[in-house]
């Protein structure tokens, strides 16, 4: 197996996190790429260009390359994407033949799952997916999705060779809201890019941010409900700490995003915490190590996560987390070992425990050293091991048949 042809729709893996629809998913392709490319398996990532001028191919690094596909206009939304499926597909798939062909396919997300689904059966090839979220779980936290979108990840489970999952939690998910799949499925955790992310000094990162030595909470990720910001909002409300302050740093984004937005800062204003909550536009991805490690804790009350990049990205860099107790969380995070775990989502656990950590500096330094340890167990390297091992199992298998 020397070829994979890995679909990437909706955001390109060039897209910086926290701006627009890119977050972790743009790092998990970029980084489980880059680590397969490296074990000398030639990957071309297929994208939808988003904007006028982007060159047709960029080459990221050997055997990493991305492709731009011009399909419908530049601007179109997430929820406009449906309409150019097929558009992409057939572009995508007179570059693949054209360019030498593919050996396997590999779909991020349900739009990709669909581009990927009619590949499979044009080109004959087996289908590997990575949903990232599904639309069931999703509905297990409030936010439901469309009747469009829970069909078509059905055909996709339906037809998928094999669907690679994120953690244990998220495999039990997986079975328990949609059974059996005619194709293998395994788990193939993200990592951590520990060149970046690792421990560093607090008191350098803050004067790096021009931050004083007042306690500081940080969000990181995008402003949409899904996220869960008001509840990091309404955690600094709750703290017996009055020094506090809270940090976010991610964009508007999605349907919901400015709605979202506006929904924020007006709670801000109602619970008076006007100059104690500190905007941060969307920052380079590598940079976030620097807020990471000026922060006292991270905060990530997510409705729902299939993994949570975040709260590794905070581990591996020694800061203890405080995160929702849901999805992949619930393996990253040990709870009173290497963070906390909130069930329901509630402000007052979470200030809580952040309380308790800004308390007792020794508590803090503890959990903080525990995370880094267990954040050494993610590495792409391992993940990519892991997917090229699923992509050579399916080279001597017979296709899964939906028809």
């Amino acid at each position: 197996m020397k070829r994979v042809a890995v679909i990437s729709m909706h955001t390109s893996p060039l897209a910086q996190p926290g701006v627009g629809d890119g977050g972790g998913m743009n790092v998990y392709v970029r980084e489980l790429v880059s680590a397969m490319a490296q074990k000398d398996v030639q990957c071309t990532t297929y994208t939808r260009a988003w904007r006028k001028g982007l060159p047709k191919v960029v080459e990221v690094e050997p055997n990493h390359r991305i492709v731009h596909i011009e399909a419908g206009d530049f601007d179109l939304s997430k929820d406009e994407l449906l309409d150019v499926v097929d558009l992409f597909t057939q572009l995508v798939a007179e570059h693949i033949e054209a360019s030498g062909g593919a050996d396997v396919l590999h779909a991020n997300y349900w739009l990709s799952g669909l581009v990927g689904h009619r590949l499979k059966h044009q080109l004959s090839l087996p289908l590997v997916t990575t949903f990232h979220t599904l639309a069931r779980v999703k509905s297990l936290g409030g936010d439901t999705e469309s009747v469009i979108r829970e069909r078509a990840e059905l055909e996709i489970i339906g037809c998928a060779d094999a669907i690679c999952v994120s953690c244990p939690e998220e495999l039990s998910q997986f079975r328990a809201l949609y059974g059996q799949s005619p194709g293998v499925v395994t788990v193939a955790s993200p990592g951590v890019a520990t060149a970046f992310f690792s421990s560093g000094d607090r008191q350098g990162a803050r004067r790096a941010l021009g931050w004083g030595n007042k306690p500081l909470i940080l969000f990181v990720g995008r402003i949409q409900p899904l996220k869960g910001v008001d509840v990091a909002v309404k955690a600094l409300a709750k703290l017996e700490n009055k020094d506090a302050e809270l940090m976010i740093v991610g964009g508007a984004s999605g349907s919901f995003g400015t709605s979202e937005s506006a929904h924020v800062r007006k709670l801000i204003c109602d619970l008076q915490l006007n100059g104690r909550v500190h905007f941060v536009e969307p920052q380079p991805h590598h940079l976030l190590s620097t807020y990471y490690r000026a922060a006292d804790a991270v905060l990530v009350p997510s409705r729902s996560e299939s993994f949570g990049l975040v709260a590794l990205e905070a581990a591996a860099c020694g800061i203890p987390v405080v995160a929702s107790a849901v999805g992949g969380l619930l393996n990253l995070v040990e709870h009173q070992r290497t963070g906390f775990l909130v069930k329901d989502r509630n402000p007052d656990e979470f200030a809580k425990y952040v309380d308790q950590l800004l308390a007792d500096p020794l508590l803090s330094l503890t959990i903080g050293n525990r995370a880094a340890e267990r954040a050494k167990n993610y590495s792409w390297s391992a993940t990519a091991d892991s997917v090229i091992g699923v992509y050579q199992s399916l080279l001597a298998s017979q296709l899964v048949n939906c028809s």
